[in-house]
């Protein structure tokens, strides 16, 4: 293991550093993905991954646990002011890693999925990866148009659930065909409500764009549509509350 300090802003890895934290597609271009903070980290780790480089704040080198020092083959010590200039976060984390990242291109079949149509805010895409591993489901695919699911942002809403789910993202909808599991859709208005509807299992659930909801394309594809009791009378939900709505009831009717 080799142990690197630097305090310079222009040094090579400081900048592709702060392009990961910064750019939210540039996993795409590098091939790695930047976590930042204990919690991502412990959850790779957990997970069997190994990252390439583990990256600590000068201050919280001296006391960081040796299971996350002895977790990559490379260690990289920034001053704090350098650390925190490069971190995405209000309140900088002390420690990192730097994970390879390549892209899964292939749509698993038979498996419990998750559909993102064009859900563009990365909250949203986050919380909804961090439902889907909850509930019992393996795979999300994410069409074109749906915020990068490695980016920061997404990274920090997911909690770590990215790293128990096969990902597949920026496809087109006739992908879906190889799903060969039912398809299922949300409507506001339509449809039989959820709670009172039989769901298969394993099943995809498709989940659309916060304006416009699904597409037509993926629409088509459908099998069931349903739609969720709302006695309050707002128009609709935001989708991440509605995909935790709806893959807790296709949990809760696997197990029966």
């Amino acid at each position: 293991m080799s142990i690197t300090e630097i305090s310079s802003r222009d040094n090579a890895f400081v900048k592709e550093l702060r392009r990961l934290s910064r750019e939210s597609g540039m996993y795409r271009k590098l091939g790695y993905v930047w976590l930042e903070g204990d919690h991502l980290c412990r959850a790779a780790l957990t997970r069997g991954l190994q990252p390439k480089v583990a990256v600590f704040s000068k201050s919280f080198w001296p006391e960081a646990p040796r299971e996350w020092v002895q977790a990559a083959p490379k260690v990289v010590v920034l001053d704090d002011a350098l650390f925190a200039d490069i971190s995405g976060l209000e309140s900088p984390a002390r420690m990192g890693y730097v994970l390879p990242w390549v892209a899964d291109v292939q749509v698993l079949s038979g498996v419990p999925t998750v559909v993102l149509d064009r859900v563009q805010d990365a909250g949203n895409v986050g919380s909804i990866l961090r439902s889907a591993s909850a509930f019992g489901f393996e795979q999300v695919v994410a069409l074109k148009g749906t915020a990068a699911l490695w980016s920061q942002k997404v990274l920090r809403a997911g909690m770590g659930a990215h790293f128990a789910l096969h990902l597949v993202e920026a496809v087109e909808a006739d992908a879906l065909e190889q799903l060969q599991v039912p398809l299922l859709v949300t409507s506001s208005h339509r449809g039989d409500l959820i709670h009172e509807s039989t769901l298969p299992w394993p099943c995809a659930w498709a989940m659309g764009h916060e304006g416009q909801g699904v597409g037509p394309a993926v629409e088509s594809l459908a099998v069931q549509s349903v739609r969720i009791a709302q006695p309050g009378g707002e128009e609709s939900l935001n989708v991440g509350a509605a995909a935790a709505i709806c893959l807790h009831a296709s949990a809760v009717s696997a197990l029966k």
